[in-house]
């Protein structure tokens, strides 16, 4: 089965040819660096991370291009969201720049995430975008008022068609000024001019000022990927208006579609509430790994798939954590008894096994990259593999080595939720060894016929999700 995924610009579910054998282009939006990065930036950034992941696992060479924006990104009251944290902070712009750029790449450190292989900063990138407005300004698709330009959408009659509206329906912005100097009310900013008090400036054509959120974007994607490209990602809220004005300064600047598969997340969601700093429930990725681990996030991200919408709670999140410790069990007691297994290849119903796992993983995430789907055929394999060690006794270090293999591309390479080596500063081999060391003093107490210590220590494990399981050849353990 080839790679099909669902493109939002044409809502079909279409089969993936990239414009150029064997690689592929992606861009997505990323991060307005003001603030620490919230757990919806996790879910939007490990979805792409997957992505991204999967399509080098089936041999693509993949060029991932996402930005970091530190200018330009606006609030409705016309201010810039950076410069009103410096103000809040007294502190430079760039300080709060770097201070929370520096924040977001921990934050996806930590869940997993990893790092694009180009992260283009707005502010670096100013004469691409004064060079593109002034393109759309001499194509007539763009005009300067009192130091500011705007795109006029009239020129454009594609408008609208990756996000439906129509844009005789779009009402005027908020802000008057706005209103009085735009052609219509749906133009948007492509250049803003700056005030007196405006830090962040740059001499123009049109006077000092700032670009607009949008053109950025555009000009940065263009830089690094070309005119048309494979992928543009992001998140669903920002599919109106920033993808659109996207689409539209580029296409028009250039006579050539801009991205030609579009694929956004959908929204997470706190208890049922959407985020809000007004309403005080936004939940900074920082604070969410103080009450959970990494791989509990990961794995409940990626028990959605990555269109839909996801409710954060703490039961969903144990949840997919109790899910995460079975294939993590099962893998360690893979790898604990390739330390003593005899040697010998791997049995041929074990291949047959690993099989049948790949090539429904792979049959799962050629369906719009259903991570959901692919994460329950890592637990039936995680079934598998317990049956076959409890039940049919000691493996061969062929057998169990292709089982390990596989944990490593599948749950490792793609999904990113198994370690590729033990690390034994890591919590989960923490929590290995304190297993280890108890079934090892339970044996200990056996042998002593201190049958009171063994089934204290057994019934205590068992409360916490660990079960024993004595055998002739010793005791193993698995999460429940």
């Amino acid at each position: 089965m080839s790679l099909k995924i669902h493109n939002v610009l044409t809502r079909e579910k279409e089969t993936f040819t990239p414009l150029s054998e064997g690689k592929v282009n992606m861009y997505v939006c990323g991060p307005t660096v003001y603030d620490n990065s919230h757990i919806g930036h996790g879910k939007t950034y490990i979805g792409f991370d997957v992505i991204a992941r999967y399509l080098r696992y089936i041999g693509y060479d993949v060029l991932y291009v996402q930005n970091i924006t530190d200018v330009g990104h606006m609030l409705g009251t016309g201010e810039d969201r950076v410069l009103k944290k410096a103000r809040q902070m007294s502190a430079e712009p760039m300080q709060v720049v770097e201070t929370y750029m520096r924040s977001y790449f921990e934050d996806m450190d930590s869940l997993g995430v990893q790092r694009p292989g180009i992260s283009p900063r707005a502010s670096g990138h100013i004469p691409e975008q004064i060079q593109m407005v002034q393109q759309l300004i001499e194509q007539e698709h763009a005009y300067e008022v009192n130091g500011s330009v705007y795109f006029d959408v009239s020129s454009f009659p594609e408008y609208g068609k990756l996000s439906g509206r129509i844009v005789e329906d779009m009402e005027e912005g908020t802000r008057i000024t706005s209103r009085e100097e735009k052609r219509h009310p749906a133009d948007f900013a492509l250049w803003k001019k700056a005030e007196p008090e405006h830090i962040l400036r740059w001499p123009s054509p049109w006077g000092d000022g700032f670009p607009g959120w949008h053109v950025e974007c555009s000009a940065m994607a263009n830089k690094y990927l070309g005119h048309t490209f494979d992928i543009h990602g992001g998140g669903i809220d920002n599919i109106f208006p920033h993808n659109e004005c996207e689409i539209a300064q580029s296409e028009a600047a250039h006579g050539e579609t801009f991205a030609r598969y579009w694929l956004l997340t959908g929204s997470l969601t706190l208890e049922g509430v959407k985020m809000s700093k007004s309403l005080g429930n936004t939940l900074t990725v920082k604070d969410a790994l103080k009450r959970w681990r990494p791989e509990a996030l990961r794995t409940f991200i990626l028990s959605s798939h990555y269109r839909s919408p996801i409710d954060l709670s703490d039961s969903a999140v144990e949840a997919a954590f109790k899910g995460w410790q079975r294939i993590w069990g099962a893998v360690s007691l893979v790898r604990e008894q390739l330390r003593t297994a005899a040697a010998g290849d791997a049995s041929e119903a074990v291949t047959a096994m690993l099989e049948k796992s790949k090539a429904d993983f792979i049959s799962k995430m050629n369906d719009d990259f259903n991570a959901p789907a692919a994460l329950a055929v890592l637990q039936d394999l995680t079934r598998q593999v317990n049956t076959l060690i409890n039940e049919q006794g000691p493996q061969t270090q062929g057998s169990l080595s292709a089982i390990d293999q596989l944990y490593r591309e599948l749950g490792g390479d793609v999904l990113g939720i198994i370690p590729e080596q033990a690390d034994a500063s890591s919590n989960a081999e923490r929590e290995d060894g304190l297993v280890r060391l108890l079934t090892t003093l339970r044996a200990q107490a056996r042998a002593n016929k201190d049958w009171a210590t063994s089934d204290q220590i057994r019934d205590q494990l068992k409360e916490l999700g660990v079960v024993l399981e004595d055998r002739a050849d010793g005791t193993t353990w698995k999460f429940e």
